[in-house]
Parts: C-alpha cells; structure tokens; sequence
C-alpha cells in the first residue's frame, strides 16, 4: 500500500468483458475486489459464454450486490464487440443511474492487478487533473503509452473528446483515445510501479490482427509504423517476434472498409496522428545525432 497522509476515496468503477473464461474469471474479478482502494461497482460483460463462466458470475454476484453483470447470448467470438462492450457498461451506469464517479478501470478476464495496482495509479492522477488515462504494466518493457488492460481513464476526459463519452467503435480505439487525449490538450503516463499479469499469452486469440490493421484506419505515418513493427520484432517486446510479423503483414496488405467498424477514423485525427508521430521521429533522430556526437 502506497505510504501517504492522504488516501484517496474509491472514486472509479470496473468495466471487466469476458467470454468463455471459467477458469480465470473468478481470479480477475477477486483481484479488482482485493485493491487497497475498491471500486464503487463493477460492470461485468459476458459476452456469450457457453462453458460454466456464467455460473460463476451469479455464485460472485449473489454475494456481492455492487458486481452487476450484463449476458449476451453466444454470437461467436467476434473481437469488435470489445469496444461495443465497454460501451454498453457506460450506458448501463447511466441508465440504471449508478453513481457517477471520476475514473474507470478496464479490466479482462485475463488480467490480476496487484492490491495497489489501483492506488498507484489514483495518486498519480488524482495530483494532476491533465493525465487522462494511466496504466501499469506487465513485463519489464516499459511502454510509451498505456496498455488497453489495466487502464483508468478520466471520465471527464470521455466526454471531452470527440466522441461525448464513450469509445469510438472502429479498429484502434485503443490508440485512437490515447491522440485524442494529446489532441485535447490532456497526459497519459504509465507507472512501472503498477504491475499486473496476464494469465493468457497475449495475441493468442487474434494473432495481432487489430495491431497492424488498425495502423491503417489511424492514419499511421509509415516511417512510423515501420519503426514500431521492427522494434517488437528486435527486442521481442510486447507482440514477440512472430506477433511484429504479423503486424507487418495485416499492416501492408489491410484494405480499409468505407463505413463500420472497419473503417478509416475522421481525417482531422488522422492528420493529427501522422503530424504527432512524425514530430516524434524527428525528436528521436535529433537525440540519437546528439547522443552520438
């Protein structure tokens, strides 16, 4: 537990989706329950499980009345339905006029956080009302941007951006709020005092489609994406080296679609992520030149 005279007051609710997760699901939701700082709720989306993950969920639930869960009915796996998900606890905290509170966690059913996985990241944002959205992370490779697991994100913030607060349903939403947070004037950090795992290896289920496609509907600038996709495939980190190849080849050969989640995002975010990632290569060049002066 973080040492300090002031202990911020649980101010955030739990959005945790899952699917077919009766051997992990009971551990997720336990590690949200055992935080130092609790949440307020947690919103539970079953996303059409057909093993025994719905019969946990109402043995937790008749126990704990602050877990509401949300069944759907089994429409297959079908990964665009993640940010639809999250969507639909937003709504549903709404509608049912659940208390309003200043953050959101996003959570999985392949993630446990560390008991003060939540107040480290509370304290840090808490002491700055600019950073949008923070994460911990998983392994020692410290990431530039927060990871989509494990995030807290402003609500405020939400409704700040162009999408009146809820996630943009297309490909990248992930990256898509971290620019949007930068475009409006907000921060993002990562703590590598947060830590959380995954019980799932990462990119088991979708190969690292979403990653190299969506590079694509972002509008990424191609030195950019070049440069990410070789880094993982150098140093192994985040995607392994066959995940970057498969980033590679869904970056190169993705067409996106017209309309839907498929489609590009509005060219005014576009420019403004190639203009960011350009600015960015450039800061890293001139710093490598100086360095090795």
């Amino acid at each position: 537990m973080i040492k300090s005279d002031i202990i911020p007051l649980s101010d955030y609710f739990a959005i945790l989706t899952c699917r077919n997760s009766q051997g992990s699901i009971r551990s997720a939701i336990v590690s949200i329950l055992k935080q130092t700082i609790v949440p307020e709720y947690i919103i539970v989306i079953n996303d059409g499980s057909t093993d025994k993950t719905i019969d946990i969920l109402q043995e937790i639930q008749s126990t704990r009345p602050s877990i509401h869960v949300i069944a759907h009915p089994d429409w297959g796996y079908d990964i665009k339905r993640v940010v639809l998900n999250w969507n639909e606890a937003i709504r549903f905290s709404k509608e049912k006029n659940l208390k309003r509170t200043k953050y959101h966690l996003i959570a999985t059913d392949d993630t446990e956080y560390s008991p003060d996985y939540v107040e480290t990241l509370l304290h840090s944002m808490d002491s700055d009302e600019k950073i949008a959205i923070a994460s911990g992370t998983y392994s020692e490779h410290i990431p530039v941007m927060p990871h989509g697991a494990g995030r807290l994100v402003s609500n405020s913030f939400l409704e700040d951006s162009v999408w009146r607060g809820f996630y943009p349903e297309k490909m990248g939403y992930e990256s898509a709020v971290l620019y949007e947070a930068d475009r409006c004037g907000y921060n993002y950090l990562v703590l590598s005092n947060a830590r959380f795992k995954h019980t799932r290896p990462l990119g088991q289920s979708h190969k690292f489609y979403e990653f190299g496609a969506s590079m694509q509907t972002l509008g990424y600038h191609p030195l950019f994406a070049l440069s990410r996709i070789l880094k993982y495939f150098v140093t192994g980190e985040v995607t392994g080296r066959i995940g970057a190849l498969y980033m590679l080849y869904y970056y190169l050969s993705y067409q996106p679609k017209f309309e839907g989640y498929d489609s590009l995002y509005d060219e005014r975010i576009r420019n403004y992520i190639r203009t960011y990632q350009l600015k960015r290569l450039r800061n890293i060049i001139t710093n490598s030149g100086k360095e090795n002066a």
